[in-house]
């Protein structure tokens, strides 16, 4: 198999796979029957394009294949009339049902069934970003900061609670939308997350994640218009993406947020991010997403680096742990401080964080404990942290900056 054929079949699995599970999922009603046979789809496709090439259409090649292994496997298990029928349904071009949700995006939809209140919150996030995000189960983990073995268990019970509690697999009317908003937020911004600031690989950016959860945040703002933090997480989408293009140099190493070229931003995003801000807070109704995209706006309209207002960002952290008591969030709050009162100030926040091992295993603890060290001139203990730091982080970018800076001062 050719390098350039690796990595178009590659690319086909990561960009398709969650549409073709969630297109398996709305026409089966079966959440492990439409992995299984997306999988044995992808298990037929690593066989055979190398052979025929990659098809012109990847999603629609995995999505039929995947579709008539469903309809071979309902047959050959099929008692009675009820599954006959069910598997000549199959057969027929599955189009996207129009109900009185007015969600017509199939992923989305299945984001919206995902997230069903009948199951907890955490399992409801991990389920979609598991079965129709295409993540791994150790991504997911990273990103909810558990153990993979932790959340290999959630997901487990989650599927079960779906199978035993009898969950419809369908998307509730526009009036009930509502309540299920909070996981659907949650689960895209995760996905954008993993798109910005890859978990784990060689590469830290993966933009088809990102792209994809811009995507399904502009199609629910046009169904949620109202919606103060729906459109605050578009924002924060969007103001973030901006400077996707400078966060990596030619070598694909992390460039500093202090480093980056601002030349090299994008302007149409940071203006779109800003007026979808200003209309969301004029609503009144402050929320997680909100705040957190009036930070990401601070960096973004700051001309030059020094000309970044910190103390209001601390200030916006401080606000923000209200919405979301996190120790990610108090570790993002001591590099304010940091950057707004000096590197002891915040060095004492970091420090608490780490004797309350709130944040085990989580690489940025140690990174951000030794970028201040070092502007303490704390050089000894400061290459301590970046080792450990090292030997946390997920992706060859991270490694590769984390080394450069402990080379500095070694």
């Amino acid at each position: 198999m050719t390098a350039e054929l690796d990595a178009a079949i590659t690319r086909a699995f990561r960009e398709e796979s969650g549409q073709v599970i969630a297109t398996l999922i709305r026409v089966t009603g079966d959440w492990d029957l439409a992995e299984e046979c997306a999988q044995e789809a992808f298990a037929l496709a690593l066989r055979t394009w190398p052979r025929d090439g990659v098809p012109e259409k990847p999603g629609a090649w995995l999505t039929t294949t995947a579709r008539n292994r469903a309809t071979d496997r309902i047959r050959r298990e099929a008692v009675g009339a009820a599954k006959l029928r069910e598997a000549a349904e199959l057969t027929a071009a599955a189009e996207p049902e129009w109900d009185e949700s007015g969600v017509h995006d199939d992923r989305l939809r299945l984001i919206f069934t995902c997230c069903h209140p009948a199951l907890p919150m955490e399992g409801q996030v991990a389920l979609a970003l598991r079965t129709l995000a295409g993540l791994t189960t150790a991504e997911i983990a990273r990103a909810f900061l558990v153990s993979e073995a932790t959340m290999s268990q959630r997901l487990v019970r989650v599927k079960r609670k779906i199978r035993t509690a009898g969950i419809p697999y369908r998307v509730p009317p526009s009036d009930l939308l509502p309540e299920r908003t909070a996981a659907v937020l949650g689960m895209l911004y995760l996905l954008f997350n993993e798109g910005y600031s890859a978990s784990t690989g060689t590469d830290l950016l993966r933009t088809d994640l990102s792209a994809e959860a811009i995507r399904l945040a502009r199609i629910l703002t046009g169904l949620m218009p109202g919606e103060p933090e729906v459109l605050g997480l578009l924002a924060l989408l969007l103001l973030h993406d901006a400077r996707r293009a400078t966060r990596v140099d030619g070598e694909g190493t992390l460039v500093s947020l202090e480093d980056q070229d601002r030349d090299g931003w994008n302007t149409a995003e940071i203006a779109e991010g800003t007026e979808l801000l200003e209309t969301a807070l004029r609503r009144g109704s402050p929320g997680r997403y909100q705040i957190q995209a009036a930070i990401a706006a601070c960096h973004a309209t700051a001309v030059r680096a020094s000309d970044t207002d910190w103390a209001q960002i601390a200030a916006l952290y401080g606000e923000l742990l209200r919405f979301v008591p996190s120790p990610v969030v108090e570790l993002n709050r001591a590099v304010a401080v940091a950057m707004a009162e000096g590197p002891e100030a915040g060095l004492e926040l970091v420090d608490k964080l780490t004797v309350d091992g709130s944040l085990p295993g989580y690489h940025l603890l140690p990174a951000t404990r030794a970028d201040l060290l070092r502007r303490l001139d704390r050089f000894g203990e400061a290459a301590d942290a970046y080792r450990e730091a090292l030997a946390l982080a997920g992706t060859d970018a991270e490694r590769a900056y984390l080394s450069g800076k402990l080379a500095e001062i070694s």
